[in-house]
């Protein structure tokens, strides 16, 4: 048996909460996770149909990309359909749980599912994310440094790109002079002490700075062990907006065009002038991505999709690239695969169905 609580640990394993932007509203929406969970239905959006699709299918969970509360509620009466959807959904003793731009910015998050289904391979952020690494600084006595330096890796230190267990260790002296009521794991009160020790430098991601603390002082044997935090100005290459890779070969626009009409169903795409080239190299953004079009230029992709581009933003292209918008729902419907990926991998035996509900509000003539 899984409590709601388990669910949401496995999601936010993947995609922590602290990736998300500051104007989200990913987590949890409404009910009491440390309940039994008896199974998840999963969606793009919450709507009231959804409420009932739960209701009906016996799930006391619903995951969604789109967080159905965005701004604060002063009153819940029933008047919207988000009142309603909470409503509903605290009657029937039913967990709604979002998971937005935090999965948006994750290296293997809603892009890397859009590029899995175009075929991009060698994938890379398109736009950083900043001020999002520390670096720790502690000195261990050299017989204790390889305890203390695989606990920091097992919290999450010491990822850099595509490598694990990373740190930098230089040997020196360190003293000190233990006082009245002090308990030194070497030498002796009032004594001048010299220890042989190893200084270890490990990097890690700042939402992880208590859980590195806590361990560290849980394996380091000194009772005032010496550490430093240091906030690090590098852009972190695993977590950002947006993703850009390489199709296997270089293929007529037209053609790639009528790729994503069949993979993501749309009857139309709106798009900038094809400049008459083959295209290859692509930037993408589920949903509103328009904001990265100078970064995708910047990196000279031959093409950039996303889910929606307003009207001034195909101004100023300088022939330099395409720009496509398929659409919000569209781009991002394979979301719900994602979820169901990564929670059949970690949790057995527990039942996730996706939403019969196509939720999109936007309709084509």
């Amino acid at each position: 048996m899984y409590s709601i609580q388990n669910i949401i640990d496995v999601l936010e394993k993947e995609a922590p909460l602290a990736l998300q932007e500051n104007y989200d509203n990913s987590g949890i929406q409404v009910g009491d996770v440390n309940q039994t969970a008896t199974s998840a239905l999963l969606t793009l959006d919450v709507t009231e149909d959804v409420v009932d699709e739960a209701i009906n299918k016996n799930c006391n969970l619903i995951i969604s990309h789109h967080p159905l509360i965005f701004k604060g509620l002063k009153s819940i009466t029933g008047n919207t359909y988000i009142e309603r959807c909470i409503i509903k959904a605290c009657k029937n003793n039913i967990v709604i749980y979002s998971a937005h731009t935090n999965y948006d910015n994750s290296m293997t998050g809603v892009n890397q599912k859009i590029a899995e289904k175009i075929g991009l391979i060698n994938l890379e952020i398109l736009a950083e994310q900043k001020n999002m690494l520390e670096k720790l600084v502690t000195f261990v006595p050299i017989q204790h440094a390889d305890n203390v330096r695989n606990s920091l890796f097992k919290a999450g230190a010491g990822h850099v790109g595509n490598y694990d267990s990373c740190s930098f260790n230089a040997s020196g002296v360190g003293t000190f002079q233990a006082q009245q009521n002090a308990h030194p794991y070497c030498g002796e009160i009032g004594k001048l002490h010299r220890e042989e020790e190893v200084r270890i430098e490990v990097i890690f991601p700042v939402f992880l700075e208590s859980k590195i603390k806590k361990v560290l002082l849980e394996v380091h044997p000194y009772e005032e062990p010496a550490f430093d935090f240091y906030p690090l100005a590098n852009t972190w290459k695993q977590a950002g907006s947006g993703l850009i890779g390489y199709l296997p070969q270089p293929i007529d626009v037209n053609a790639v065009f009528s790729q994503l009409k069949t993979i993501f169903d749309v009857p139309l795409i709106k798009h900038s002038n094809l400049l008459g080239k083959k295209i290859q190299k692509i930037a993408l953004c589920g949903g509103s991505g328009a904001f990265l079009i100078s970064e995708a230029k910047k990196k000279k992709a031959d093409l950039f999709i996303t889910g929606e581009i307003k009207y001034h933003d195909f101004f100023g292209l300088d022939d330099q690239i395409i720009i496509a918008e398929i659409g919000h729902y569209e781009s991002e419907q394979f979301t719900k695969e994602l979820f169901y990926d990564i929670i059949t991998k970690n949790i057995s035996n527990f039942a996730v169905h996706f939403s019969d509900e196509i939720t999109n509000p936007v309709k084509y003539f």
